[in-house]
């Protein structure tokens, strides 16, 4: 079954405590969008944040920087209790470095890739790498459709990580909606970044439907 790592930008920003309990049974993480108003236009989540909301879950903080300096923020979400970072390919002058930097403070790691952006960037970093996360719509905005080229991408990242030998597992990021899920499933992805569908449906309910995509 696919595992949900729910992002928290659907929530109820105004009541995000009730927004995480009312959820967090059907959730195996909670996915933290960070954006800094300039890799795109979005400002979301912050260390003091993700630190007051920590108390209220026990399940993994993995937080997707959308960020212009990303390195200059591994250390602050760490201490604020994050437990994974996710970094956008293409904000890394070295990926390496940034992959170890965060190892190094605790982290698991993962790394988005664009629509535009092939699977095969990747294929120096296999070996430091957690999760591939697939970015299915345009970066930062929310509510748009999945790309139609995405179960392809899925396909490809599947028989690249199948090459390294390395565990990676499969992520999808945006357009995640009643249709576009059985298609990701289908293609072989691990996990989905839902939103609207956790928040904007009964979350049981939603489970259920999920487990019965085989």
């Amino acid at each position: 079954m696919l595992k949900c790592s729910t992002s928290l930008w659907s929530a109820d920003l105004a009541n995000l405590a009730e927004s995480i309990r009312r959820v967090d049974p059907y959730s195996e993480r909670f996915h933290l969008d960070v954006a800094d108003g300039h890799y795109v236009p979005e400002m979301l989540f912050f260390p003091d944040l993700v630190k007051s909301i920590r108390k209220h879950t026990e399940k993994p903080f993995e937080v997707h920087l959308m960020a212009t300096e990303p390195l200059t923020w591994i250390e602050p979400f760490a201490a604020a209790g994050s437990n994974g970072i996710i970094f956008c390919f293409d904000s890394l002058k070295d990926p390496a470095q940034a992959f170890q930097k965060a190892k190094a403070a605790g982290q698991f790691v993962g790394v988005s890739l664009m629509i535009h952006e092939p699977i095969s960037l990747l294929e120096p970093y296999w070996p430091l790498l957690d999760m591939v996360t697939i970015v299915s719509t345009q970066m930062g905005i929310k509510g748009a459709t999945m790309d139609p080229s995405i179960p392809g991408k899925i396909g490809e990242a599947k028989a690249a990580i199948a090459r390294s030998g390395c565990p990676i597992e499969i992520q999808l990021d945006g357009g995640i909606r009643r249709n576009t899920v059985p298609l990701m499933a289908e293609a072989g992805a691990d996990w989905i970044v839902p939103g609207s569908l956790m928040f904007g449906e009964d979350p049981q309910a939603m489970r259920t439907w999920l487990g019965q995509l085989g």
